[in-house]
């Protein structure tokens, strides 16, 4: 399980908040600002950020929309003063996992950080699996993403050679190595692959 980060710049939170999750056998880093985050930390290598909505500087709000530029941001959880609470319900319409009015109840925010960490484990291997997928379709040539277009239209070899008026052995080889560079063996394989990408996303890279 990857580690926690607790980003507060109130000591005796940070230093409770690293008890309070050791007790549970998990890791946790703490940081004392948002810069002193952004400096030495690479975010996505964390499993939950818990995040002080008010900080000196750099505050809690502003680092969650540096955060959201990452390639990956694992769940975000917001400790809040009352008066803050708008801001933190904003901030979870934004992305942001869930927040808690501070001082917290102990139990609640553990059950909310083992919720972050399982969701982080799924979405992350989902975010995996496409990255992935991206690196694979990246290496198909504007000729066999041309056939790719008209395979995921259910179209067959030789309607496929009419509309790109190439000949059927020539769309042969183009389907052979999509299936290849994809990693598939049969149509039915190429379209539960690719069921969720769009295909002007595919077709244009």
């Amino acid at each position: 399980m990857r580690a926690i980060a607790i980003i507060d710049d109130d000591v005796a939170v940070r230093d409770a908040l690293t008890l309070l999750f050791e007790t549970r056998d998990w890791n946790a880093e703490a940081f004392d600002s948002a810069e002193d985050f952004l400096a030495r930390a690479h975010p996505p290598a964390y499993g939950c950020l818990v995040i002080d909505v008010r900080m000196t500087g750099i505050s809690g709000l502003e680092l969650f929309d540096r955060l959201k530029a990452q390639p990956y941001l694992p769940p975000v959880i917001f400790l809040t003063g009352h008066g803050d609470v708008p801001m933190a319900v904003a901030a979870v319409k934004e992305g942001a996992a869930d927040f808690l009015e501070k001082p917290c109840d102990h139990r609640t925010l553990v059950a909310k950080v083992e919720a972050a960490l399982t969701d982080d484990a799924a979405n992350r291997s989902d975010w995996e699996a496409r990255q992935n997928l991206n690196v694979r379709l990246s290496e198909l040539t504007p000729r066999e993403r041309e056939v790719l277009r008209e395979l995921l239209a259910g179209k067959l070899n030789k309607q496929i050679a009419d509309v790109l008026d190439i000949s059927i052995k020539t769309v042969e080889v183009h389907r052979a190595r999509i299936y290849t560079k994809l990693r598939v063996r049969s149509a039915v394989e190429l379209a539960a692959l690719l069921k969720d990408v769009p295909l002007a996303e595919i077709t244009t890279q």
